[in-house]
């Protein structure tokens, strides 16, 4: 019988956070793993809230996903085959409890502010960007909100 220790589920508790598991021809560490299947396992169960007709009551852990979605930038740019924007963006969301959410310099010229869900909604593609309440300032964050992705 196979020790706890010797069986894959779980492993991403067991082992150092910048450990590489193989993901469609590339590495993804732990570190980035566990929020991406946290953000796959939200996105798809939106799309049983919506097939149902029912609303969803967020949480902070949302923050998780939000996250990916401002990290995941330059890969919405990548994805559209368009070099990534050199300017520093900042992006200020409101989040389910009705803090902010910030992420970026204050000072920076590129903006996106909205709710948190919302944003969560348009970089998994569950939402186009008018059924959100997103504003973005400036054109690089303007181009940002049509491309966003937080997946190829």
């Amino acid at each position: 019988m196979a020790r706890r220790s010797d069986r894959g589920g779980g492993g991403a508790t067991r082992r150092s956070m910048d450990h590489g598991f193989p993901w469609y021809g590339s590495q993804l560490t732990a570190a980035l793993m566990v929020p991406l299947r946290l953000m796959e396992t939200w996105a798809h169960g939106q799309d049983v809230f919506d097939a149902l007709g029912v609303s969803r009551r967020p949480t902070g852990r949302l923050r998780h996903v939000a996250l990916l979605g401002v990290i995941g930038r330059e890969l919405s740019f990548h994805a559209a085959q368009l070099p990534p924007p050199a300017e520093p963006f900042r992006v200020e969301l409101t989040g389910p409890d009705g803090q902010t959410w910030a992420w970026g310099p204050e000072d920076a010229v590129q903006r996106v502010q909205g709710s948190a869900v919302d944003f969560c909604l348009r970089v998994t593609h569950r939402r186009s960007r008018a059924q959100t309440d997103l504003t973005a300032v400036g054109e690089e964050a303007q181009k940002w909100l049509d491309l966003a992705r937080v997946f190829l």
